[in-house]
């Protein structure tokens, strides 16, 4: 199954064999919640940072095809490792041999050194005077922050004296804010990785722009490659699928403190994230923890976004005991060599698939008057989208072991 972006803003709403994983992954690591003036991670030790709740985790690790080490943050519990943040992206470790802690007395910051005991990443904070010790935690949300660790209201953004949420590299989490912070004057924008192995900065940004009206561009340089069109109070409106979902709301704020952009979850089983590819793509991609129908065909290209690969099936057909599942709301596969007879109902057309071994998927060939017709799909099923409105139905040729018969 493989997917193609229609356009550069590309809305990947999760249905259940497309975006969905099984969370359990064993490991041999050992994590602890925070991370004192008194401690540190190695790359040695194989220790993690982990959010409470178990979903994000922080510690070391080398891209496949690379022997360089980085220290960032990913989904700790998604099988097909999906990076959210980067320390030191523009620059690794050449080697097994780093140390992450906080650096002190007098001045408090989080700081990366190298087997020289050179910093090649730190917080810069120039903060000279530390009233308390001070900890290293990683939020439910995602956030990174340097914190003093006598603040009980650790969620409260004033409180931390840095976090990460204002550093960002690719990807846009729940709560983060992408804007002008207009009390530090800064712009906090996306950068895409150099490459899916690279996670170095790229060539593409996704940056807002207060030259006339508030809107978010894509440049590669000074060229523009994309922009979403201005705030309209409900979405951009360059953006039509940019819609509220039962699960997602998304908001932007213009006030005296702040000009930015973000999106929360109402349902906080469910993961989402919005990311800039390394080819200059905007994705919102959504998982749903607990599904497991299909799996990614490239898992590296995947974690970062990059769904061109598509997904093959855990459980081969057997032509024998099949079902279906109903997708809702979807943008129907390329029908370049789907079959359609509109002299037939959708039972009809149901039966006719089981009886097809080649057969993939089918559904409506018109959706009017409660539907009718039959259009079936044999093989891959390309370029499929689900909408948080419009679309159609679509029903999914699945094993029987995967639809837990």
């Amino acid at each position: 199954m493989r997917g193609v972006p229609s356009n550069i803003y590309h809305h990947v709403y999760t249905f259940s064999f497309f975006l969905v994983f099984i969370l359990s992954r064993p490991s041999c690591s050992t994590h602890v919640n925070t991370l004192s003036s008194k401690d540190s991670l190695t790359i040695s030790s194989n220790r993690t940072i982990v959010s409470p709740g178990d979903v994000f985790e922080l510690g070391f690790f080398k891209p496949a095809s690379s022997s360089r080490w980085y220290l960032g943050i990913w989904y700790k519990n998604i099988p097909e490792r999906t990076y959210v943040w980067v320390a030191n992206r523009d620059k690794p470790l050449p080697n097994p041999l780093g140390t992450f802690k906080i650096s002190g007395p007098n001045l408090a910051n989080l700081v990366l050194i190298d087997q020289s005991k050179n910093i090649v990443w730190s917080t810069n904070l120039t903060t000279r005077y530390v009233r308390s010790p001070v900890v290293a935690e990683l939020l439910a949300n995602g956030n990174l922050v340097l914190r003093y660790a006598n603040n009980k209201n650790n969620s409260n953004p004033s409180g931390f004296l840095w976090q990460s949420f204002d550093s960002p590299t690719d990807t846009l989490l729940p709560e983060m804010k992408l804007g002008f912070d207009l009390k530090t004057k800064s712009n906090r924008f996306l950068t895409s990785w150099r490459s899916p192995d690279d996670p170095s900065s790229g060539d593409f940004s996704y940056k807002l722009e207060t030259r006339g009206f508030l809107e978010f561009f894509i440049r590669s340089e000074d060229f523009q490659v994309y922009r979403t069109g201005p705030w309209n109070g409900i979405r951009f409106s360059g953006v039509p699928e940019m819609q509220k979902t039962d699960y997602l709301v998304h908001k932007f704020t213009e006030n005296k403190k702040e000009i930015a952009y973000t999106f929360l979850m109402t349902n906080h089983s469910i993961y989402s994230r919005l990311t800039l590819t390394p080819s200059g793509y905007l994705y919102q991609s959504t998982w749903l923890p607990e599904k497991r129908r299909f799996e990614p065909k490239d898992s590296q290209a995947w974690g970062l976004g990059d769904w061109s690969h598509g997904c093959v099936r855990k459980t081969v057909l057997s032509c024998r005991g099949d079902g279906f599942l109903r997708l809702r709301k979807m943008k129907l596969p390329d029908t370049t060599t789907a079959s359609v007879d509109k002299s037939i109902g959708i039972k009809e057309c149901m039966k006719r698939c089981l009886k097809n071994c080649s057969c993939t998927a089918f559904a409506d060939a018109d959706i009017r008057n409660g539907g009718s017709g039959c259009v079936i799909w044999t093989g891959e099923l390309v370029d499929i989208r689900n909408y948080a409105e419009g679309g159609q139905d679509l029903y999914v040729r699945l094993a029987s072991a995967d639809l837990g018969y």
